[in-house]
């Protein structure tokens, strides 16, 4: 059985290939290092996250008003029945999974007594970078549950809504979509300055 067949089959010859590599590396001593295990899925869902808000940004978003535009084309309706709900289900649970993971990460890095979350979050000596990737990821994850997805709704017609507030829905959805593309840029520097130090 081939498991390239099927996203699942995919997925898992992923995690036990990984596995397999870890032990061939030197790894199975019999301890879980608990931070990189975080870490690990923390970048893996959160590639999924911000993978589809780039794709809604730089494609979805563009080729949509492309087709809207074209007359006598085939107009956005199959990607706005097809392709966003799906998408947007991905994208709304990724959000949610990488900020948990996020935080089980930094609790796993956190040696000193009390919470790695808190002193992220209290921009505490030492996780200033990560603080300032973790409040945005909040931000973001917020943008996502709260004015994306309601919004989202409304405009592929999975909740019912006069013209006016699908317009206006729109809008919304657009803006805040944009702000957290801007706000991957550095939340992104604060993930991989922690552990390599500020680029300038």
């Amino acid at each position: 059985m081939n498991p390239l067949k099927s996203i699942k089959g995919t997925l898992i010859a992923g995690v036990v290939l990984a596995i397999i590599i870890t032990f061939l590396l030197g790894g199975g001593t019999g301890n879980i290092n608990k931070w990189e295990l975080w870490v690990w899925i923390h970048v893996l869902v959160g590639i999924a996250w911000i993978g589809l808000l780039y794709y809604f940004n730089f494609v979805q978003v563009p080729a949509a008003g492309e087709a809207l535009a074209d007359e006598g084309g085939p107009g956005p309706a199959g990607i706005n029945k097809y392709v966003a709900p799906r998408a947007l289900l991905w994208f709304r649970h990724a959000a949610w999974l990488t900020w948990l993971t996020g935080a089980m990460a930094l609790e796993a890095m956190h040696t000193a007594p009390g919470s790695g979350f808190v002193a992220a979050f209290t921009f505490a000596e030492g996780y200033q970078a990560i603080g300032m990737g973790a409040w945005l990821g909040t931000i973001m994850l917020f943008n996502v549950w709260v004015l994306i997805w309601p919004n989202q709704q409304k405009i592929l017609g999975m909740k019912e809504a006069s013209a006016e507030a699908i317009a206006k829905a729109k809008v919304v959805a657009l803006m805040a979509s944009r702000t957290n593309t801007m706000l991957s840029i550095p939340m992104i520097l604060g993930m991989t300055a922690q552990g390599h130090g500020l680029p300038f």
